[in-house]
């Protein structure tokens, strides 16, 4: 469990039965502008298609309904299939509109960097628009940094968009 875990949040392995809360996590996210390129969230059968079956964790309100109860999600894609890479991933962290700004990403990235680490992964990589100034906060208090700025990497909505290069290499994992 995450050293600084929120209270009343719970960090647990994501389920089938959480794939609503997730992708209506994610479109939230994706409805911010500042989230992905993608412009409607996946369904879920694109979603675990896409997903590592490892290193998928929800933080939950433990007090709240079932099907109500997902503050935010973790996963882990593959960066390729090449066996050198095999201890490579890139993530995506979505956190609820409503509970952002709780630590409940930092939480999240807590558990998935010791799962990670636990299963040999050595780096963890992710993309972030510039724009989405908390995400590189989270990130960087997490030990990410910048490895560089692809520019113009693709359009959304008529506009470039650059994307923030991130990498955290872990200090355990040699």
């Amino acid at each position: 469990m995450p050293r600084h875990q929120p209270p009343g949040v719970a960090i647990r392995a994501m389920e089938r039965r959480d794939a609503d809360q997730v992708l209506t996590i994610y479109q939230q996210g994706i409805d911010t502008g500042n989230a992905s390129f993608d412009t409607t969230a996946p369904t879920w059968q694109e979603f675990d298609a896409a997903k590592l079956d490892r290193h998928r964790f929800v933080a939950i309100d433990p007090t709240a309904e079932p099907g109500s109860d997902v503050l935010g999600w973790i996963a882990a894609s593959r960066v390729s299939d090449r066996c050198c890479y095999a201890g490579v991933v890139e993530h995506s962290v979505y956190i609820a509109s409503h509970a952002r700004g709780r630590g409940i990403g930092a939480a999240l990235l807590a558990a998935f960097i010791a799962s990670t680490e636990a299963d040999g992964i050595w780096t963890i990589q992710a993309g972030v628009f510039p724009e989405n100034t908390p995400s590189l906060r989270l990130h960087a208090k997490a030990g990410f940094r910048t490895v560089g700025i692809r520019q113009r990497l693709g359009r959304m909505h008529g506009r470039w968009r650059d994307v923030v290069l991130l990498e955290r290499r872990s200090p355990v994992v040699l």
